[in-house]
């Protein structure tokens, strides 16, 4: 069976993309059987505890993991998760040797966002050793191993501004454009099952109990069956020639209770983080005295405010750089 999950980050901020996340993982269950609590069956190396005295990698919502201490950087929790699983489906220990995040978004099958405010690049990790990194993978390698558990595959999607601007005014919201991309991440689980049974967890779009309707336009060709739609979740059974069947739920606080949501959610943060470092680059290059940002609406109007000199002397459309909502 394989067990995925999708989330999203930054959903509302006026810079930065909107990034979504997909994390799959091959487990020895059977198809009639609900999937294992993955934090269970890998409780030897993975918490969702930050302070863990076993030296434990940590999978939880990425809105937890993001620090503001002044000690450690603030993404070393959520840069150690992602990078380990990362090297398990994608790499190996030597790929974390002279990382950079070109090449951590080149193995997750992200293309960096256009936009001259996005052209340059950040040496990796960031709050982390790599020799230690290396370590922890072995270790997690052999956690996984034994539990017959791996980590198949973890992607990311990246919707820069322009885009994202395009689409929303094409789809007539950014609901339908967040919608559109799980679509995309679940289309490419399901192509990737080949057959095995798929069973995909989405955290709930705002408090929508019904799905049925936009799953009968994602895929027309698919049988569909309404399994559950209840305040707290809504599944559906999808069959398919070929493709064999895909059970998706739709849950509210899916990061919650489901390590592929947690570790979609953490990847997705990652990459718009390492984004946003190029970002605020870019713009403290013109003016060094610039308070970065993280995009979100409120500091967001600050930010935009300071950089209308540059973006007035570097001929900059705003179109491209700021979100519409």
């Amino acid at each position: 069976m394989l067990y995925a999950g999708i989330d999203e980050a930054g959903y509302g901020p006026m810079f930065g993309p909107l990034c979504a996340g997909v994390s799959v993982f091959e487990i020895p269950t059977a198809p009639e059987q609900p999937p294992p609590c993955l934090w269970e069956a890998l409780g030897r190396m993975v918490t969702r505890t930050r302070r863990d005295a076993r030296g434990r990698v940590v999978i939880d919502d990425s809105k937890k993991l993001k620090g503001a201490g002044k000690k450690r950087h603030p993404l070393t929790h959520l840069e150690r998760g992602v990078l380990l699983f990362t090297a398990l489906a994608h790499g190996d220990a030597a790929w974390l040797e002279g990382l950079d995040d070109a090449a951590f978004l080149s193995v997750l099958g992200t293309p960096a966002p256009e936009g001259v405010w996005y052209d340059s690049t950040t040496p990796l990790p960031l709050g982390q050793d790599a020799s230690m990194l290396r370590i922890d993978r072995a270790r997690l390698d052999r956690c996984c191993q034994e539990a017959g558990i791996r980590c198949a595959h973890l992607a990311a999607v990246a919707v820069p501004a322009a885009e994202f601007n395009h689409r929303v005014e094409t789809a007539g919201s950014k609901a339908i454009v967040n919608f559109e991309l799980m679509v995309e991440l679940a289309e490419s689980c399901w192509k990737r099952s080949a057959g095995r049974t798929l069973v995909l967890a989405v955290d709930r779009h705002g408090g929508r109990i019904r799905y049925l309707d936009d799953l009968r336009t994602a895929w027309p060709e698919a049988d569909r069956q309404v399994l559950e739609e209840t305040d707290t979740a809504s599944r559906y059974l999808l069959s398919m020639a070929g493709r064999g069947t895909m059970e998706i739920s739709f849950t509210a606080g899916a990061d919650a209770r489901h390590l592929p949501v947690a570790l979609a959610s953490m990847t997705a943060k990652y990459v718009r983080e390492l984004m946003m470092i190029r970002l605020n680059r870019f713009f403290a290059a013109h003016m060094p005295e610039l308070k970065p940002t993280a995009g979100y609406v409120e500091d967001g109007r600050r930010f935009l405010s300071d950089i209308e000199p540059v973006i007035d002397r570097a001929g900059l459309v705003r179109a491209e750089l700021v979100r519409c909502c």
